[in-house]
């Protein structure tokens, strides 16, 4: 189990079993940058084709393959792996927003406010 993930004696699935307390120091906060503070890749360096130079339909088809692959990523990549796939995720779904700001929101996936 990495640092990233260590709770303590706390489950934060309230599964009722607490992790295994560890002498390990934890990480303090995750800025959203894993790539950057695991010296695994500088910002700059190429993890792909840019996708801004993608077509809309290579966009999406990447998007599609990094959310099919996302909880295996999660729960059993290397950390160098983890890294880049969120990275990688981050580049792809800013540049969807980019291309689609006023993008179709389902009226079936909004909550009624309280």
């Amino acid at each position: 189990m990495t640092d990233s993930v260590r709770y303590g004696d706390y489950s934060p699935a309230s599964s009722g079993t607490a992790f295994e307390p560890t002498a390990e120091p934890r990480r303090a906060g995750w800025d959203g940058d894993h790539v950057r503070d695991t010296g695994i890749a500088e910002p700059d360096e190429d993890l792909g084709i840019d996708p801004a130079e993608l077509s809309d339909e290579d966009l999406l088809r990447e998007m599609g393959s990094l959310h099919r692959t996302r909880m295996d990523t999660l729960r059993h990549a290397a950390d160098t792996a983890l890294a880049t796939h969120l990275r990688r995720t981050a580049e792809l779904e800013t540049e969807y927003l980019t291309r689609y700001p006023g993008r179709e929101v389902d009226p079936d996936r909004l909550r009624d406010a309280d």
